[in-house]
């Protein structure tokens, strides 16, 4: 298996707080689906609604 340096991991821009946050491993499977940095960020949104 190749090794993907940090630096090219890829990012995406959070939907609440507007910061950038890299690929986890947990993230694998759901990248695609992922909108939120943290859960903090995910329960403020829901709370808005």
């Amino acid at each position: 298996m190749k090794r993907v340096e940090k630096k090219n991991l890829p990012q995406k821009t959070c939907a609440v707080c507007q910061r950038p946050f890299t690929w986890r491993k947990k993230w694998e499977k759901v990248w695609d689906e992922v909108q939120y940095c943290s859960d903090a960020c995910r329960r403020q949104r829901q709370s808005r609604h």
